[in-house]
Formats: structure tokens, C-alpha cells, sequence
């Protein structure tokens, strides 16, 4: 027998009850998000105080570390309050799985700026406070989060730049070493002496006791009809690379008009820039590229030429 319709007022009472019933649930789950979300900002402030107060964590992984705590209790909340209003957990994971496919099939740049973000703070090619330098952009890295880096150029302008765009180029990192190698390429008069140049040159250049620098080497390189080239070169510590860089040329121009009046000014001072396939003749001895040790016993252990016969 089949069962008779409700009345209308049967089925708006049916459906008050429920509603009734389903209310309080609703609320708390409210409450519970609202709390979640208070609780995350919380723990994120508690958090970065404490990494803040201590040296012994990276400034480097505090932001994405605060970052994956907040998020980690947003979701905890999330799923307690899912629960609150009678969504099963089987279901839930089920629906999340798909709609995590589904998210991940459109979000592919953002999911590949996260696994390049994980990359970065793994392999750590750059720290907070470094002066990088890509294809596209160069400044200060001023944080590293999980989506994106802030970077802050020379003349102050603010660039977000997705992890994916640091991680999958090339990129020069200014501030990793300790020391930089400096060199300028002077134009002097042929008939200045050697000695009397190199001697200027190594006067104008600041003690170590002052800034930590090593003693710097100048050479002849090119000699033509009228003019001869001189290298000077020196190693520079970090922290005095600027100023080195800004003050060079104009004692090398004014320690030579000193020494050797208005004819020995220099004709050109060019800063040089060595070429990473042969730095060979700018770096010392020590840092010079060296041949392969197979090369060079292979050299030792081969017979000497026979001399050629007359």
C-alpha cells in the first residue's frame, strides 16, 4: 500500500525540524572555523616571534615554515567542522581526491612554483638578504615563501617572482662567496717604465690591515705602436667590493698624474669582466683552471720526442 502524501503543513513541520536540528551543528561549525582561523593566525604570530628571537633556524625557512603551520591548522579546523555537520570522512576524502585531481590538472604552474619553492629552501642557492641575478630579474631576496619570492631591486623597486622563474634558469648569486676578483685595463703612454707604473699602481691600492684585502698583481697585456695595456688585478673581501669598484679609476687617474704629470695620464681605464671560458690569465696561479690529473700523468709517462733527423 503505498504511503499517502504528508500534508503541507505535515511537510513544512518535517522540514522545520530538520532544519532545528541541523542548526546547531551549522553554528558550531561556524564556530569552529572562525576559531581555526584565529587559533592559525595565532600560532603564526607565537611562531615567528619565537624564530625571530633565535639564530640557530634560517632566516631563509621561517616565512615558509610559518606559512605551512597556519595552513596545516586551517585545514585541521576545516576538517573538524566538516564533521560537525554530518560529512562523512570516507566521502570527504573521496570528494577531496577528486577535486584535488581536478584542481591539480588546472593548477599545474602553481603546483610547479611549490615543488620549485621546496627545491629552493633544499638546495638553498640563495639565502635571505642575497643580491641574485637572473635572465629576468636582479635584486636583494628580501623572503622566500611557498608560491613566490620578494625580491627587491637595486633602485628599490618590489618584484614578486614566481619559484618556477628562479628555479629553472640560470642564476648568479653576488653575495655567496666571500671574496671577488676585481681587474681594470689601463691605456698608458709606451714610454712610461714598467716598474714606475706598477709601482703606481700598487700605491693606490688600500692596505690589508684596512678592508682584508690581498695584495693585488699588475702586468703588461697588449703593447702596440704607441700605447701599452696593463692589467691590475686584486682579490677583494666581501663588504669592500663596492667601494673598490667606485674609487679605483680615479686613483689610478689621479696617482698618475701625480707621478707623471699631464703625458702619463691614463688614455683609458676600463673595468674588465673575466670571461668564464679562459680566466686564466686574470686569476692566480692557484685558481687558474688546471689540466686533468690523467692529462697530466699521461704526460710524465710519454716518451720524449725523438729529434728530428738532418
Amino acid at each position: 500500500m503505498l504511503d499517502r502524501p504528508l500534508p503541507s503543513n505535515a511537510v513544512l513541520t518535517h522540514f522545520l525540524q530538520q532544519v532545528t536540528d541541523f542548526l546547531p551543528n551549522l553554528v558550531v561549525a561556524i564556530l569552529i572555523l572562525v576559531a581555526g582561523f584565529a587559533v592559525a593566525g595565532w600560532i603564526a604570530r607565537l611562531i615567528g616571534r619565537g624564530l625571530g628571537a633565535t639564530t640557530q633556524v634560517d632566516a631563509t625557512v621561517r616565512a615558509p615554515l610559518i606559512a605551512a603551520v597556519r595552513y596545516l591548522v586551517i585545514v585541521f579546523a576545516l576538517i573538524i567542522a566538516l564533521g560537525q555537520v554530518g560529512v562523512q570522512m570516507t566521502s570527504l576524502l573521496a570528494v577531496l581526491g577528486a577535486a584535488g585531481l581536478a584542481v591539480g590538472l588546472a593548477l599545474q604552474g602553481t603546483l610547479s612554483n611549490i615543488a620549485a619553492g621546496i627545491m629552493l629552501l633544499w638546495l638553498r642557492p640563495f639565502r635571505i638578504g642575497d643580491y641574485i641575478e637572473t635572465s629576468s630579474v636582479s635584486g636583494y631576496v628580501r623572503e622566500i615563501g611557498l608560491f613566490v619570492c620578494h625580491i627587491e631591486t637595486f633602485d628599490g623597486v618590489f618584484v614578486f617572482a614566481p619559484n618556477s622563474t628562479l628555479w629553472n634558469v640560470w642564476m648568479r648569486n653576488h653575495s655567496r662567496a666571500g671574496a671577488r676578483l676585481v681587474a681594470w685595463s689601463v691605456t698608458l703612454p709606451r714610454t712610461l717604465a714598467f716598474d714606475e707604473v706598477a709601482g703606481a699602481l700598487h700605491g693606490i691600492w688600500p692596505s690589508a690591515a684596512e678592508t682584508g684585502l690581498t695584495a693585488p698583481v699588475a702586468y703588461l697585456d697588449q703593447l702596440n705602436g704607441d700605447n701599452q695595456v696593463i692589467v691590475f688585478r686584486g682579490v677583494v673581501m666581501e663588504g669592500s667590493i663596492a667601494t673598490i669598484q667606485r674609487e679605483t679609476p680615479q686613483r689610478i687617474r689621479q696617482a698618475f698624474l701625480d707621478r707623471f704629470g699631464a703625458d702619463g695620464e691614463p688614455r683609458a681605464i676600463q673595468r674588465l669582466v673575466p670571461g668564464d671560458s679562459d680566466p686564466a690569465r686574470y686569476v692566480g696561479d692557484v685558481a687558474a683552471p688546471n689540466a686533468h690529473p690523467q692529462v697530466l700523468a699521461g704526460a710524465e709517462t710519454r716518451p720524449a720526442a725523438e729529434p728530428a733527423a738532418h
